[in-house]
């Protein structure tokens, strides 16, 4: 099968659930696992398999979950009053247990000058209590290598590091490749399970101040010369996945044989 026939694939329930622990893995990236019954049922189909999150605002009293009945869920659910319209946001998931309904979430823990948690849902990730409600929404696969595709490439900041962790557990073990995978500190790094073939480059900026994804796409402009048959998944930063996607079809990719997705995007002058 096909990772395209894969990725077409998503179940349209929304999956209630409620929060079972917070974890620091690393400085900068808290897991949030999650359980309900209906997650179960959940139709996780590995590699990158992301999902919509919603959960409660901080000036809500409650979670209300949206409806969603169609394609268009996002209709109703932008027409929801500021008082019961749930936060969302995109997040893959980061591992899953079918067995027990429980899956886990990263999220990068951005800080500001002062050293305090920004963004949405840093904040809602480093402060969740047990027995929280949420729900999410099946969004399927990005990844999407053809099956003739002799190496593959993934490149990406730390925003990107639960889905190349999802990808590479996912390959099939005769898989060659690289990895350049960009994070805040040297601290962040971790075991990431895979195939022997598959070579991981860890980027540690350690400068709070630089841009994430500038240092990996540097590294990437360093390949001068592409692998035509291979395949690439560039995610992260805008910039990164942009111009990562240019300077490999330049190199001598083809197009169709990357995919590039903008997570977040840095504010620039």
């Amino acid at each position: 099968m096909s990772t395209r026939t894969r990725a077409d694939r998503r179940d349209p329930r929304l999956f209630p659930a409620t929060v079972v622990s917070g974890t620091r893995l690393t400085p900068n990236m808290q897991r949030v696992t999650v359980r309900g019954e209906a997650l179960g049922a959940f139709p996780y189909r590995g590699y990158d398999h992301w999902f919509r999150l919603f959960f409660r605002c901080p000036h809500q009293d409650r979670f209300h979950p949206p409806e969603v009945a169609a394609e268009t869920w996002w209709k109703p659910y932008l027409a929801m009053p500021d008082e019961t319209r749930p936060y969302c946001a995109n997040y893959t998931v980061a591992d899953f247990r079918a067995d027990t309904g429980e899956l886990d979430i990263d999220v990068v823990v951005h800080r500001g000058a002062d050293g305090s948690v920004e963004g949405g849902t840093a904040i809602w990730a480093c402060s969740a209590e047990p027995g929280e409600e949420l729900a999410l929404l099946d969004q399927g696969v990005l990844y999407e290598a053809p099956e003739d595709a002799s190496s593959v490439l993934l490149v990406a900041d730390e925003s990107g590091l639960p889905a190349v962790a999802g990808i590479l557990r996912s390959l099939p073990a005769d898989t060659v490749g690289r990895v350049i995978q960009e994070v805040p500190s040297a601290a962040d790094r971790r075991e990431l399970a895979g195939p022997p073939g598959a070579r991981v480059e860890w980027i540690a900026r350690e400068d709070p101040h630089a841009v994430p994804g500038t240092a990996a796409l540097a590294a990437l402009r360093a390949l001068t010369d592409a692998d035509p048959a291979g395949y690439a998944f560039v995610v992260g930063e805008q910039k990164l996945a942009t111009e990562g996607r240019r300077h490999l079809v330049a190199a001598g990719m083809p197009k169709d044989r990357v995919t590039f997705s903008g997570f977040w995007r840095a504010d620039r002058p």
